[in-house]
């Protein structure tokens, strides 16, 4: 590889980072004035193009995080893996759920236009022990996620330079705290934008350096079965729709930018532009798999010692001038610190709404999240061994979200908090039944629930494991909806009092035109003292 020498590659990485804390400073300081509404979000402020490049910068990868450094490394392995088929089936479900925002994201504002998050939503609707719960597994993929990041830009770092990517992770820790501390989302949303642009550079300088310098052999890929189908690749077609689509619903940065878009048209043509934009870049940079392995790159010439698909793409560096490394080290080192902010500011906003009601100062947050910070930076270091837990939002966000959105249609407002809560864990139980009959072994699937072997394992258990999820939740939802309604049914015999667990909800709106679903007591305190639903005042039902 015409690798940079260790002078030029710490000047690379420094100045970019430098760049980056002077950018975001100085427009930190022109928004030092902005209301803590905006200081945590941006409803209603942002046009279609923006969008676009937003949502690209945060779009979601099934074992990295966002449109970061991580996407050098799981598109190619993928192609690696399942060929042609796996690159196109990642390409479309990672592009194709987009459109969930569009359709969804105007019912909920209308049904709860002061939010910014997805919990706030699920408070209104099915109260505050089931948005708490929303809320943990929200954060806890969130950090997540922070992990994957960090992780991927220290390991880029020793792969492309040689150099220890402790020093970066740590250095970019700080720049995006300081920053994004003084700016908040704003500060988030234009980074993003840069890192959209430069995911669009990325792939023009890529694709034309590796284009000019890489030599295929075309004797190498009938051998190699990349361009047939597979049984994982038929199987990724269900799963990885399932992963990606469920699991974008926990990340508080896509209904952040929902809930930023002026108007409804903004963001159907926003998440139109991305999701195009999106696929042809997960096509191509997933595509340059199949290139090393054509052009015998991959796996190498050493069967003893071959090379991991997941480097794949350093792989074809190896023949590129050292120019072009550098160049690929800056948009690397773009391309994380701007994810890295957007994860920060949505853990920010969504600690702030979701734990203390946007009653405690910003600060008391910033410094937890410093805090939490730590351990994210000393799990990054050991990533290669504990990232594998990062799967498990996957099949948690797999086993909740369905029995969430049923809460979405009027005709189901007999559904509550206690049914999500039940089948949202009772779905990852349904993971361990599937795992304990499917291996004929309880310890084994105890492990399924964790996908210690990845999603790309031999075999149907990681394909059963996202089956069981959401179904298994949607029958212990319904299981738990039979055992509240028939403790209500005999608490009302036992007091003496009409069984009123199905009656329809009475609709309250607000000035701010805030739909809040309500009976009995809570209506009768809505009544009786006046209060309103606007910004979720009276939570909805759980039990």
């Amino acid at each position: 590889m015409g690798q940079p020498s260790s002078e030029a590659s710490n000047a690379i990485i420094y100045t970019t980072l430098g760049i980056f804390l002077i950018m975001g400073t100085g427009v930190a300081w022109t928004m030092r004035n902005q209301t803590k509404e905006d200081y945590l979000a941006g409803n209603r402020t942002q046009t279609a193009i923006p969008l676009a490049l937003n949502f690209i910068a945060s779009v979601k990868q099934t074992d990295s995080i966002a449109l970061g450094s991580g996407i050098l490394f799981t598109y190619p392995e993928i192609a690696t893996l399942a060929g042609l088929q796996g690159v196109l089936v990642y390409a479309l479900a990672s592009a194709l759920p987009l459109f969930v925002f569009a359709l969804l994201g105007p019912i909920i504002r209308r049904k709860c236009p002061e939010g910014f998050v997805l919990t706030e939503w699920t408070r209104q609707r099915y109260g505050t022990i089931a948005a708490l719960y929303l809320s943990f597994v929200t954060l806890v993929t969130l950090f997540l996620y922070m992990v994957a990041e960090l992780s991927a830009i220290g390991q880029v770092v020793e792969v492309l330079t040689g150099l220890n990517g402790l020093p970066v992770i740590i250095v970019e820790c700080v720049i995006t705290t300081i920053y994004t501390s003084l700016g908040g989302f704003r500060i988030s949303f234009i980074t993003d934008n840069i890192q959209g642009a430069m995911v669009i550079g990325l792939i023009v300088v890529a694709a034309i350096a590796i284009g000019v310098e890489t030599k295929i052999d075309t004797s190498l890929i009938e051998p190699s079965g990349l361009l047939k189908d597979s049984l994982l690749g038929w199987q990724l077609i269900y799963i990885l729709p399932v992963a990606i689509l469920t699991n974008d619903f926990f990340l508080s940065s896509f209904w952040l930018r929902t809930f930023a878009s002026k108007t409804d048209r903004d963001l159907w043509i926003g998440i139109t532009l991305a999701a195009l934009f999106i696929l042809i870049i997960i096509t191509m940079i997933g595509c340059t798999g199949l290139i090393a392995a054509w052009s015998g790159v991959w796996p190498g010439s050493d069967p003893e010692n071959p090379l991991p698909g997941s480097v794949a793409f350093f792989g074809l560096l190896e023949n590129l001038p050292a120019w072009v490394v550098g160049f690929v080290l800056v948009m690397s080192v773009t391309l994380s610190t701007a994810a890295f902010d957007s994860l920060q500011s949505a853990m920010v906003s969504s600690a702030s709404n979701d734990l203390f009601r946007n009653k405690l100062s910003v600060w008391w947050i910033r410094v937890a999240v410093v805090l939490v910070i730590i351990p994210i930076v000393v799990l990054a270091i050991k990533a290669p061994s504990i990232l594998q837990i990062y799967l498990i939002s996957d099949l948690v966000s797999a086993a909740t979200i369905p029995v969430l959105i049923v809460g979405l249609s009027d005709r189901c407002y007999w559904w509550r908090g206690f049914e999500v809560v039940v089948g949202g864990l009772g779905g990852i139980f349904t993971v361990f039944i599937f795992g304990a009959i499917y291996y004929n072994d309880a310890y084994k699937g105890a492990q399924l629930i964790l996908l210690e072997e990845g999603i790309y394992q031999e075999g149907w258990a990681a394909f059963g494991a996202f089956v069981a999820a959401p179904v298994g939740g949607l029958l212990w939802g319904f299981g738990a909806l039979a055992l509240r309604l028939a403790v209500q049914w005999v608490q009302a015999k036992r007091k003496g009092v009409r069984f009123d667990a199905l009656d329809r909800p009475v609709v309250v709106e607000s000035d701010s035109e805030a739909v809040q679903y309500v009976a009995g007591e809570d209506l009768e305190t809505i009544l009786t003292t006046g209060q309103e639903s606007g910004a979720g005042k009276i939570p909805g039902k759980f039990f």
